[in-house]
């Protein structure tokens, strides 16, 4: 199996339960936070609405220099809202399947880096960078999305198994 296809399968299978999550993101509570040192909802829930995006930034670009900002760095987008939010996915996931159906395994072996400014951050081999960044990271931020939703009394989907609300 190429990793383009197994990249493809993996954000598919991701892309179901991260859109239970975000539909279930309140209106109104953009600023709610559960401690002072925790993110923002609203914020949170753009995060992991774009995540699926980086996918296409990590082929498309050698580099992601967060020091810059703007289109050759990063610039978070701040989405509001369950349905806005499941758009955001929804427009991540496109640039994601575009970037992995125009690019090759070969182009997947060659180094990514991360940096800020002349710190380097990060250097891995792209697709290990792809699984990581984006992957793994959503899976961490979605989780953390759940327990926001848990603190604000709304139920908490199933993701990879039933959860107290749901199953299957």
């Amino acid at each position: 199996m190429k990793l383009t296809e197994l990249f493809l399968a993996d954000l598919e299978r991701e892309l179901k339960p991260t859109r239970r999550v975000l539909e279930r993101v309140p209106e109104g509570r953009d600023d709610w936070k559960p401690h002072e040192k925790s993110m923002q909802l609203g914020y949170l829930a753009s995060l992991v609405a774009t995540m699926p995006g980086w996918i296409a930034l990590m082929i498309n670009q050698d580099e992601l220099d967060l020091a810059r900002g703007g289109t050759e760095g990063f610039t978070p987008q701040q989405v509001t809202g369950g349905r806005s939010l499941v758009d955001a996915l929804d427009d991540s996931a496109a640039k994601a399947r575009d970037a992995l159906t125009h690019t090759n395994d070969e182009h997947l072996m060659t180094t990514w880096k991360l940096r800020a400014g002349e710190r380097v951050l990060s250097e891995q081999v792209r697709h290990v960078a792809i699984r990581e960044g984006v992957f793994l990271h959503l899976a961490h931020h979605r989780g953390q999305l759940t327990v926001y939703l848990r603190l604000n009394d709304i139920a908490v989907p199933s993701i990879y198994g039933p959860s107290a609300d749901e199953r299957f």
